[in-house]
């Protein structure tokens, strides 16, 4: 099976990124951060602890479509939260042949996660409005729910497998 376009998803602290990165360096495919394609705006308002509204996130979620559907025939993994099926739905909207991969774990793990890095503008207190926001994945969506317990190989190596890449 051809990789195609893969979005890694998530609540802060599932490890889209450290598993988003090794998967496609695994793969030998691009990997597309799609924090790094969010606006300044969006940036200032997470930094202040402020979750973002969905008028905030439409022409970002466009924009990461948009970015993975470039890069798609060659493919590409991207991390990105995608937590809302509508958010989902946006992005297969710009990338008809997006997988997602739906990276869980417990409150207490992500928690411990989150509190124990830096990152420039997630801070641990929107953990909860992002777990409360978060929906699982729709039997009609195309993709995969992988723990997060274990190491990131570990991790990954289950992406592949559930995944068949």
């Amino acid at each position: 099976m051809t990789v195609g376009a893969v979005f890694v998803t998530g609540v802060s602290g599932s490890g889209k990124t450290t598993v988003g990165s090794a998967l496609a360096a695994a793969l030998g495919v691009g990997f597309v951060d799609a924090d790094d394609l969010h606006p300044q705006a969006n940036v200032r308002k997470m930094a202040a602890g402020q979750p973002l509204t969905d008028e905030d996130r439409w022409p970002w979620l466009h924009t990461v479509g948009r970015a993975a559907a470039e890069q798609a025939d060659r493919g590409v993994v991207v991390a990105c939260s995608a937590l809302r099926r509508v958010y989902r739905d946006v992005l297969v909207s710009e990338c008809p042949q997006a997988r997602f991969v739906q990276l869980v774990g417990s409150h207490q793990l992500l928690a411990g996660r989150v509190a124990a890095r830096a990152h420039a503008y997630m801070p641990p207190s929107l953990l909860d409005s992002q777990l409360a926001t978060l929906e699982p994945l729709g039997d009609d969506e195309q993709g995969v729910v992988v723990p997060v317990d274990g190491p990131a190989g570990a991790v990954v190596e289950a992406v592949r497998a559930a995944l068949g890449v």
